[in-house]
Parts: C-alpha cells; sequence; structure tokens
C-alpha cells in the first residue's frame, strides 16, 4: 500500500511550518499552537489511516471479474465487468469511500487510459470499462486499484484489490468457403486403404478413431471381421492437418497464424476432422497441446472443437533466428510424416524454404494430399525469388500451390489456392 498527503495535506503541513517558526522567531505563542496544530492534522491523519489499515486490511471485499466474450479475438472489442462486493460491515464502511481503476496490458488497453463506469450500491459496487484486443495471446488483466482518502482529505492511500485475471485472445480470423472437391470418392476410398463394399454394404465403411459407437453396424462387423459403421456425407471426409511456421517477424507470424487457423476452421466447418500445429516451440499453457500431432478435432463434438483448435495458437512466439525457424519447420515435418493418416489432406502455410525444406515437404507429398501457400514477405527481391522457387518445387511434386504476400486479404489467398492446379 503507498500513502501520501494530498494537495491540501501539503497545503497544511506547508502552512503550519511557516507558522510555526513565525510563532518562535517572533516569540507568539499563538502562532505556535496554530503552526502545531496545522502540521497535527496530517500528521494525526497519516497516523489513523496506517492504524485502520492495520486492523482492517483487506478483509471485508470481495473481487469478482468477468470477461465477456473471452476467449476473444484479436482486434475485436470485450466488455469487463468488476464486482467488488461487501461482506460484513466494516467492508460497506470502507466500500464507501473507495474509488477504482483497473490495471491492463497494453495488448488490451491500447495505452491509453481504461474509462470506466461506477455504479455502487450500499454493499455492493461494479466497475464496466471495454478493452480492445491488439494482438494474439494471453493478457493480464487487474488487480484492482483502489484508492481511499480520509475524512479531512489530507492523506490518500492506495493498494490493490482481487487477484489478477488473464484474458485469452485468439487470432483474428475470416470465414472461408469450405473446398467442394476433398469427399472421399471410390478411388479415395482404395487409397485410404478401406475395403471394397459389397452390394449389402454400400453404406458402410470401416472403423476409423474417433468414430460414434453407436453408427457400428454389428451384423455386417461380425460377418466381414473387422468393424464396420454406417456412412454418410461428413463421415467420407478425409482427416486434414494444418501444418504452419513462425517466421522471425512478428507481423508476418501473427498473418501466417491467423490464415492458417482460418483453414483449419473451414475444414472443420465443413466436416473434416483436423489437426493443427505449429513448427516451432510453443510457450505457456497450451505448449504440450500444441506439439502433439496425435490427435484430431472433429465438428461432432460441438462449438468445443473450434475452441479446441483456436487455443492451440494461444502461446506461439516467432522464432528468434531463421536458422531457428528452419529447423523447426524440419522437425515438425518429420513428426507430421510419422504421424501422418494415409490419404490425408496436408495444408501448409510457410515461408521460402531451404533445399532440406523442399524436399522434406515434398516427400509428405508421397502418401498425401499436399496443399500449401508459400509465403513472401515482399520486402526483398530475392524473398519473393525464393517464394517462387520453393512453390515450384512443390508444385513438381504434386503439390496444390498458390503463392501470397504477407498482410494480404486471407479470403483471396485461400481462394488462390482453391482455384490452382495440382
Amino acid at each position: 500500500m503507498r500513502r501520501r498527503p494530498t494537495a491540501r495535506g501539503w497545503a497544511l503541513a506547508a502552512a503550519g511550518a511557516v507558522a510555526l517558526q513565525a510563532g518562535i522567531g517572533l516569540g507568539s505563542l499563538d502562532l505556535v499552537r496554530i503552526g502545531i496544530l496545522l502540521l497535527a492534522v496530517p500528521v494525526t491523519a497519516f497516523v489513523a489511516e496506517i492504524a485502520l489499515d492495520t486492523v482492517r486490511g483487506r478483509r471485508g471485499l470481495e473481487v469478482r471479474r468477468e470477461v465477456t466474450p473471452d476467449p476473444v479475438h484479436a482486434g475485436q472489442d470485450a466488455d469487463v465487468r468488476v464486482d467488488i462486493v461487501a461482506t460484513d460491515r466494516s467492508g460497506r464502511a470502507r466500500l464507501a469511500g473507495l474509488r477504482f481503476s483497473e490495471q491492463a496490458a497494453v495488448e488490451l488497453s491500447g495505452g491509453r487510459a481504461l474509462r470506466a463506469r461506477v455504479a455502487r450500491r450500499a454493499d455492493h459496487a461494479t466497475v464496466r470499462y471495454p478493452v480492445r484486443t491488439s494482438e494474439r495471446g494471453r493478457w493480464p488483466l487487474g488487480p484492482l486499484v483502489v484508492t481511499r482518502t480520509d475524512t479531512f482529505g489530507v492523506v490518500r492511500s492506495r493498494t490493490t484489490l482481487g487477484a489478477e485475471s488473464q484474458v485469452a485472445v485468439w487470432p483474428a480470423v475470416v470465414a472461408l468457403p469450405a473446398p467442394s472437391d476433398v469427399l472421399v470418392g471410390e478411388p479415395d476410398r482404395v487409397a485410404l486403404g478401406a475395403r471394397t463394399p459389397s452390394t449389402d454394404d454400400a453404406n458402410l465403411r470401416d472403423y476409423r478413431e474417433g468414430d460414434d459407437l453407436r453408427r457400428v453396424h454389428w451384423r455386417s462387423s461380425a460377418r466381414r471381421g473387422t468393424m464396420l459403421v454406417r456412412s454418410d456425407e461428413r463421415a467420407g471426409m478425409r482427416p486434414v492437418s494444418v501444418l504452419h511456421d513462425l517466421p522471425v517477424r512478428t507481423a508476418t507470424t501473427e498473418w501466417t497464424i491467423s490464415l492458417a487457423a482460418s483453414i483449419a476452421l473451414a475444414m472443420l466447418d465443413s466436416g473434416h476432422p483436423v489437426r493443427l500445429a505449429a513448427a516451432g516451440p510453443p510457450v505457456g499453457p497450451g505448449a504440450d497441446a500444441a506439439r502433439g500431432w496425435g490427435s484430431y478435432v472433429h465438428a461432432r463434438q460441438g462449438p468445443e472443437s473450434r475452441a479446441a483448435l483456436l487455443d492451440l495458437t494461444l502461446d506461439l512466439v516467432p522464432a528468434r533466428t531463421s536458422t531457428e525457424a528452419e529447423v523447426a519447420l524440419l522437425d515438425a515435418v518429420r513428426m507430421l510424416d510419422t504421424s501422418q493418416a494415409a490419404g490425408e489432406i496436408v495444408v501448409a502455410v510457410v515461408g521460402p524454404l531451404s533445399p532440406a525444406g523442399c524436399g522434406a515437404l515434398a516427400h509428405v507429398g508421397d502418401s498425401a494430399q499436399g496443399w500449401a501457400v508459400v509465403r513472401a514477405d515482399g520486402r526483398h527481391a530475392s524473398d519473393a525469388r525464393d517464394a517462387q522457387h520453393t512453390a515450384t518445387v512443390l508444385r513438381r511434386s504434386g503439390w496444390r500451390v498458390a503463392q501470397a504476400t504477407t498482410g494480404e486479404s486471407l479470403a483471396e489467398c485461400w481462394l488462390r489456392l482453391l482455384g490452382s492446379a495440382r
């Protein structure tokens, strides 16, 4: 807690000191008394504030903070509500004289003071204010800063109340159209290793991990000696892996993550099982999940499926050097190659690659349908040339490739990829 005199307190102390010195110099007992009295007011108030805070502490007040929506996408507004509730008589007495303010990360406040609306009742105060999210990540909010002034207005005390909260900010995403040419047909069933069904089993397919057991056709499964499930349009969707790198420049990383997340959501909404992974070392609570390649997210899991994909992006950070970014990408491609489901679609969002990176990613297309958005920053002529070379290598390896420039419309990049030739 910080305590300091107000302007009135400093004025009283200064006037008291002047009156005391004048009274001593002039030999005036009345001036000496006035000076002592003026000095005693701020000193007494200061001691009383210390004593009262020692007795009361922070008891009697509870703070509850709610952010809506949470998580929120970068670039969107969120509303914050802070409730300060007095739980006993001493809390109500303290609440009446408090002024409130909030602390927030610059990524939530934009560096500006937060303008809040305060509503008060006898035992309850509510602070409401909007925040504008500017960057993806987890950003601190709070604790609540409370200011109290004594009865005479000469000493101001400031302290924090309640705990700090974190606001999760997802990357900015756009709604992308679902591709129309990726349903599993008869040739794709061969690529996936599915058995050719008999006439009686025309609507059945082999069981795959994650399928609902209620859709298992037990009679046909017993006859064939393997588990079969009833097929439908969405059950025939290929699994999709979305891989993206984490370049050094923050702006490039954010654009890349936004495009990759938007693609993953578009594929998920069209019924594909999707997994999203970054070529880099994430930090924070979601680190272990973001490194894992084993789990697909299914649309049938409901709204939680979108949240599960977007949560993987919260703790990603740009690579520190270009070499680190390249090594991380090679590691991710090797992990993808070993965990890949047969016949899946791999969508890569990457920058210009070295010969080793081009070779590793091209090899993934041997057992998967490869799609790639090759990014150029547009800052140097060599950058565009290297991106063109990477795109050419991937096309010759059978990949569907579109070139893009950092910062351009995500929807245009996606439509260009959908319209590109293999």
